[in-house]
Order: C-alpha cells, then sequence, then structure tokens
C-alpha cells in the first residue's frame, strides 16, 4: 500500500530496516484497533531518522495535488507514523519535526502533549540543543522546560560552555516569575563574578 503513494515515498519505504518497517506496519494495524497500543510496541532508537525520513515524505506527499486521490490514506499513515515518534523520540531534531508538523495542523493538543514529554524523555543538554531552536515554538517549549527544572539541574550545566547561557537564562526565570531565590542567590552570585 505504502509504495503506491508516489516515488519519494517508496523509495524512503524500501530503504527502511525490516524491524523499522515492521514497527510501522505494527503501529497502523494498532491504529486501526486502538491508538493507546502504540505505547506498547518495541523500539529502535536508530529508526527516529528512518521514522523522520518517512514522516516528511508523506507529509510532503499529502500536499501534492496529484496525491488528492490518496490524500486520507497518506495522512493516516503519517499520522501513525508521527505517533510512534511521538510516543518513542529522544532526538531533538526530530521532536522539533513534531512540533513543527503539529503547528502547521493547528493540533495543539498534540503540542501539549510533546511539552508534556520533554523533561521525562529528553535529558537536560537535549532540551538546551531545543532552546536554540530557530522555531520560536520549540524554543519557548524547551525554555518553558527548563525552567521547571530544579535548581541543581540547570546548575551542573553552567559548567558547559555551549549550554551555560540557556541554563543561566533559566535560572534567571526561576528567579523572576517563579520567585525561587535559591535561583536568585546563584544569579547574583555569577553577575558577581562577572564584575571581576
Amino acid at each position: 500500500m505504502i509504495e503506491d503513494f508516489g516515488g519519494r515515498v517508496a523509495t524512503v519505504w524500501s530503504e527502511l530496516r525490516p524491524t523499522t518497517r515492521g514497527l510501522v506496519e505494527r503501529a497502523l494495524q494498532a491504529s486501526s484497533a486502538s491508538t493507546n497500543q502504540v505505547r506498547n510496541l518495541p523500539y529502535d532508537p536508530r529508526a527516529d531518522l528512518e521514522l523522520s525520513r518517512l514522516l516528511s515524505a508523506l507529509d510532503d506527499r499529502a500536499l501534492e495535488p496529484a496525491a488528492f486521490s490518496d490524500s486520507e490514506k497518506i495522512r493516516h499513515v503519517a499520522d501513525t507514523c508521527a505517533a510512534v515518534l511521538q510516543e518513542k523520540t529522544q532526538s531533538a531534531e526530530v521532536f522539533a519535526q513534531l512540533v513543527r508538523r503539529a503547528e502547521q495542523h493547528r493540533d495543539y493538543r498534540r503540542i501539549d502533549v510533546l511539552a508534556d514529554a520533554l523533561t521525562s524523555r529528553f535529558a537536560p543538554s537535549e532540551i538546551c540543543e531545543l532552546a536554540r531552536s530557530e522555531d520560536v515554538v520549540v524554543r519557548a517549549l524547551a525554555n518553558e522546560a527548563l525552567a521547571q527544572f530544579p535548581t541543581s539541574v540547570l546548575v551542573g550545566l553552567l559548567s558547559d560552555p555551549v549550554d551555560s547561557e540557556i541554563a543561566r537564562d533559566a535560572l534567571r526565570r526561576q528567579a523572576m516569575e517563579y520567585g525561587s531565590e535559591e535561583a536568585r542567590r546563584i544569579i547574583n552570585a555569577l553577575d558577581q563574578v562577572d564584575e571581576l
């Protein structure tokens, strides 16, 4: 069925490893029964890139006028692929792709679900990477997630030359917006060190 969705989709599909292809096929079978079954599917982290490429190809194909007659089927497969990624991904790039996709579809419930997954599934350094994203929504979600982290976690990021400025901004937010005295003391100490 997927091979009928056009050349690019067929090519990406043919390049999937058998385990990734099986993951999509099981998710499609589960989606016709219950979308909650997607959570119980085994997952290979290397499949992130493959599923991301497949999702991009499907979304692009769904927008083509030539695919109008199959657009509902294509969207179903794309939504299933996105659901698998949403439940399993630990990649900042794939997370950003899912947020952009949800934003394009004006699926704000999905954006909320993705935002909730940030702190439970992503390491603080991955969230810092997302906070540097050019996408405004991705950046806002990441910054909000960082501001929710324990202050001690953010202090741990201060020694990282790449993530330190993002961590400092999160500490400022904790101090100003959430009234954290601990964050305020740390920011004051950092400001004093900067003045020396």
